[in-house]
């Protein structure tokens, strides 16, 4: 039985697919088993997928027919072996040390699940931003204002964890992740966050995580699931969310109409949490104003943290 299982659903992947799985093969900690899932791939996916399967006992390959990236995790969550479980979606990539940083943690502390940094990216070895590390373990506002965990390929819990949540919404196709994330902390469990680079997200407009107009709809499960642990959203929070859409919207490089309204829209709710840490706030704000006009270098920067 392997320490470490291995997700990673799998959609018209084609053209990130290898150097995704080629990121896990370069893993300095050889103790794992990863699933594939495809959700139905009309392109070179399954062939690549098969190939990957007999080259390597490790990789499994299992389909899903279009039934999205919730019901794939789930999927892969019930048939993996590992005590560990993380996450890795078909176009993003994990640093070489990634499994070692993990396997230190959760050998070394009593945690329920672990998260690093990630760096954002449109061309490999080149970060256009990084997240940043909060200094306490997630808890539900942290969750409800800024997700510092920012992609399901930067989660890893113990299978025992993931089985009593319940898994995955399989109705949910934005947010998805943060909905899960509030039922594990609101539920009781300890997530932890690592000061280590841990994943590279590779950046792209046609992306879910793009869309977001969807995600701030999708937002109102979230507010569900997290008044049922007692959160009351206010003005502060909104805010704050609103600059972390703001952000996002920036680092994706939509510069014009999205960044702008989401800027307005955080700071008509509460100007002092839309703009403090002045370190996050203030570049978001300027950026979104004026990021059209700003040369890419100093977008880069003002953006990073």
């Amino acid at each position: 039985m392997p320490e470490f299982t291995i997700i990673m659903p799998c959609f018209n992947a084609a053209k990130t697919l290898n150097e995704s799985i080629g990121s896990l093969l370069s893993q300095s900690i050889r103790d794992w088993e990863l699933i594939c899932i495809d959700d139905g791939s009309t392109d070179e996916t399954p062939k690549l997928l098969k190939g990957w399967e007999a080259a390597d006992k490790r990789i499994k390959m299992l389909r899903n027919q279009g039934k999205g990236p919730s019901a794939a995790r789930n999927m892969g969550a019930h048939y993996a072996t590992g005590n560990i479980l993380c996450f890795c979606d078909a176009d993003d990539l994990w640093v070489p040390k990634k499994l070692e940083f993990l396997h230190r943690e959760f050998k070394a502390e009593r945690v329920d699940g672990l998260f690093g940094r990630v760096a954002f990216f449109r061309k490999r070895g080149k970060a256009d931003t990084h997240s940043r590390m909060p200094s306490a373990p997630l808890s539900v506002p942290l969750l409800m204002g800024e997700n510092p965990v920012c992609t399901t390929s930067n989660i890893s819990i113990r299978r025992k964890t993931f089985l009593l949540s319940g898994g995955f919404d399989v109705n949910l196709v934005h947010n998805e992740d943060l909905e899960w994330l509030i039922r594990l902390v609101g539920g009781g469990a300890t997530i932890k966050g690592l000061d280590e680079l841990h994943v590279w997200y590779r950046t792209s407009p046609q992306g879910l995580s793009s869309d977001l107009t969807a995600m701030s709809q999708s937002r109102q499960k979230v507010l569900a699931t997290a008044r049922g642990f007692g959160f009351q959203p206010d003005r502060h929070a909104e805010a704050i969310y609103m600059r972390y859409l703001a952000r996002r919207a920036l680092r994706l490089g939509h510069y014009g109409s999205s960044a702008i309204y989401l800027t307005f829209s955080g700071l008509r709710q509460s100007p002092r949490a839309f703009l403090f840490p002045l370190r996050s706030g203030l570049p978001t704000a300027v950026g979104a104003i004026c990021a059209p006009l700003l040369p890419k270098s100093l977008r880069r920067s003002l953006f990073s943290r």
